[in-house]
């Protein structure tokens, strides 16, 4: 008997992102679009500002997977070039939106830095291997993955154990993808590195985990007027 080999398409990943636009507007209803209808949507630009460039990104992340499906490779080249605006964008409205908060210099601040970190080396793979589609659509969707937990955190899951029910969705999606690609050569590496390394961020956030030179750092990132 043959044995049926699973494949880990890429260009499937379009589908999936619409769940994660689904997603996005469940965990933000209460706290943000809800306010349009209600009129109570009293947000300062910052909140408006990082709405806007999110949404774009998770937007091109459904666009992008289906251009490469219809094999329309030009358009997909020139809207891929609105990330190099797009991605910085993100980076500035996070910082903007956080610093406008002040919910703690120490682990709050980790809270925000470690999506951070996600975002940019995911990015970073996407652009160094923008010529590569293994690797670059990896690391395009793990910048999707990394929208996930700010959107399913704010679901009212569990009133304690919450918080590990959206830290099991992570994970589920990463071994989900790596039991996929597990047939496939190229880019195997890129989910498990991201697994492992989000697996060291939360550790910081699960045992309560304080370093000296982050609560220096905290200290000093309130000090610039960036609001």
């Amino acid at each position: 008997m043959q044995t049926i080999k699973t494949k880990l398409q890429l260009d499937l990943s379009g589908y999936y992102f619409i769940g994660l636009l689904v997603l996005i507007l469940i965990g933000f209803w209460p706290s943000y679009f809800s306010k349009f209808f209600s009129g109570t949507a009293d947000f300062s630009y910052y909140f408006h500002f990082h709405a806007t460039v999110v949404g774009t990104w998770v937007i091109l992340l459904i666009i992008q997977p289906l251009l490469i499906r219809k094999k329309n490779y030009a358009l997909h080249r020139s809207i891929g070039k609105l990330s190099y605006i797009i991605a910085p964008l993100i980076f500035i409205s996070i910082i903007l939106l956080f610093t406008g908060f002040h919910e703690g210099w120490d682990i709050g601040l980790w809270v925000t830095f470690k999506d951070l970190l996600i975002l940019s080396i995911a990015f970073f793979i996407a652009f160094r291997y923008r010529k590569q589609m293994e690797l670059h659509a990896r690391g395009m969707i793990v910048t999707g993955i990394a929208c996930i937990e700010p959107a399913a955190a704010r679901i009212p899951f569990h009133p304690e154990y919450g918080y590990y029910i959206t830290l099991g969705i992570i994970y589920s999606v990463f071994l989900i993808l790596i039991f996929l690609e597990r047939n496939q050569r190229k880019g195997r590496w890129i989910f498990p590195m991201f697994m492992v390394l989000y697996v060291l961020v939360h550790s910081v956030l699960i045992l309560n985990i304080h370093f000296s030179w982050w609560q220096a750092f905290g200290k000093w990132f309130y000090n610039p007027p960036l609001t």
